[in-house]
């Protein structure tokens, strides 16, 4: 499981340094795809698998599976990090989530999510408080 959150920044190349903590589990080759909330994800490549296999049972017959399907393979890019842990995120995420500088990379259990740094102070504020969040689930803390 993926957790933990760190502040890095993209350089002039699009290069991003993955934490120490995740590349083991990220591995060297690793899926970045278009994420929930206006963010980039990475997951790994079994993971990619389990999430592919998921993708390929929606009915291309419904309009709205076949558009999430269309919009997250189309967003679909193999990355591979450097000895120096780094990764270069194609322009169409960087776009995407709109990653220019400043930004964050946060562990979301099954996989690590990078966030325009400003946008994910914006998510945090918008989420509320965590105790009142934490009432609508059943999780024992």
């Amino acid at each position: 499981m993926f957790g933990g959150n760190y502040f890095h920044s993209i350089d002039d190349k699009g290069r991003i340094v993955i934490p120490v903590k995740y590349r083991e589990e990220l591995g060297s080759q690793f899926y970045a795809v278009r994420g929930m909330d206006k963010c980039v994800s990475l997951y790994s490549c079994a993971k990619w698998e389990e999430i592919e296999s998921q993708l390929s049972g929606l009915a291309t017959t419904r309009p709205k599976e076949r558009g999430f399907v269309r919009l997250m393979m189309a967003s679909v890019s193999d990355c591979e990090m450097n000895a120096q842990g780094r990764v270069t995120l194609p322009p169409h995420l960087r776009s995407i989530a709109n990653l220019q500088k400043d930004v964050v990379v946060a562990g979301a259990g099954t996989h690590v999510e990078i966030w325009d740094k400003e946008r994910w102070d914006i998510y945090n504020v918008e989420q509320g408080e965590f105790e009142e969040l934490a009432k609508d689930f059943d999780v024992k803390l």
